[in-house]
């Protein structure tokens, strides 16, 4: 595949097609995360030119604080529901518009249209939703689980951040899932409905199986861009009320930007870097071996 014999010609080559690529990722990614680092050892507060390395003090005042915790377990939550509700819906979609329906190619392109809105507009507007549109509903209706806002109700803001999440990311994965569901042979179905297999069948043994690989890739996305929810929680509730939707994220961008501690802010985010690296990185390792017994 490669033809380069001489060390010239490879080096030719890789700054041909890798140098420009490798600086890139070295000077946005690599670079930042190494200054992040040394920020974590330091007392800057993000505007004194004067500081002092502290040691592990910064991680010190992570863990002990009640607050990181508390916003932890509740973006695992949050996690944890957002990615079994939105890849159950998302193959749900997917499956209905690869049925062979009248006006599937419409419904494909709004079911994806959410991904397409901003998290900040798209905040407002369920904003809008849930203190206004629903609680008129509930009123005149008489329904009272919509006769007050949610985003004021402690437990219900949490789930309202929920909806949202899975109403934005659901079309995403739902392209993901149309790709796995296409990919499959069509041989293969036609030898389920010979043998008389049905519908369900079909999808626990046939479709199911074969699409491990969709699956590994919409775990993936919806674990990382769940972890890394911002602009949503900003917009939609503010982490409010009383704290009670503050995510990992807000609660990290509050304590570096909002209160100026930069060190113990950049902490928590190089922690947080490493316990999803470690979720995901178990999450993938777990789905090729599906994937290969499949």
């Amino acid at each position: 595949m490669y033809k380069e014999t001489t060390l010239k010609k490879k080096i030719t080559v890789f700054s041909i097609f890798a140098l420009i690529p490798l600086f890139v990722f070295t000077a946005v990614v690599i670079v930042p995360f190494i200054i992040g680092f040394i920020m974590t050892l330091t007392n800057w507060n993000g505007t004194s030119s004067v500081f002092q390395f502290i040691g592990f003090n910064n991680y010190k005042a992570a863990f002990s604080d009640n607050q990181f915790w508390v916003s932890l377990w509740l973006t695992i939550r949050y996690v944890f529901f957002t990615l079994i509700l939105t890849n159950i819906v998302a193959f749900f979609l997917a499956l209905l518009v690869t049925a062979g329906r009248k006006g599937q190619h419409f419904f494909r392109a709004g079911f994806f249209t959410p991904n397409l809105v901003g998290g900040i507009i798209l905040g407002f507007v369920w904003q809008f939703i849930f203190a206004r549109v629903l609680v008129y509903f509930g009123k005149t209706w008489g329904l009272d689980i919509f006769t007050y806002s949610w985003l004021g109700d402690t437990t219900k803001a949490f789930w309202a951040l929920v909806i949202v999440g899975v109403w934005q990311n659901a079309g995403y994965m739902m392209l993901i899932y149309i790709a796995g569901l296409m990919s499959i042979p069509s041989s293969l179905s036609e030898a389920a409905n010979l043998d008389g297999a049905g519908s369900f069948q079909q999808l626990f043994r046939i479709k199911i199986p074969m699409m491990i690989s969709s699956f590994t890739i919409c775990l993936f996305l919806t674990l990382q861009r769940s972890f890394m929810v911002y602009d949503t929680n900003l917009s939609l509730t503010k982490g409010g009320p009383y704290r009670s939707t503050e995510i990992i994220a807000m609660h990290v961008y509050d304590d570096a930007f909002i209160y100026r501690n930069f060190g113990s802010g950049q902490a928590k985010a190089i922690m947080l870097f490493i316990i999803v690296s470690l979720i995901v990185t178990l999450q993938v390792r777990v789905m090729k071996r599906l994937e290969v017994d499949a």
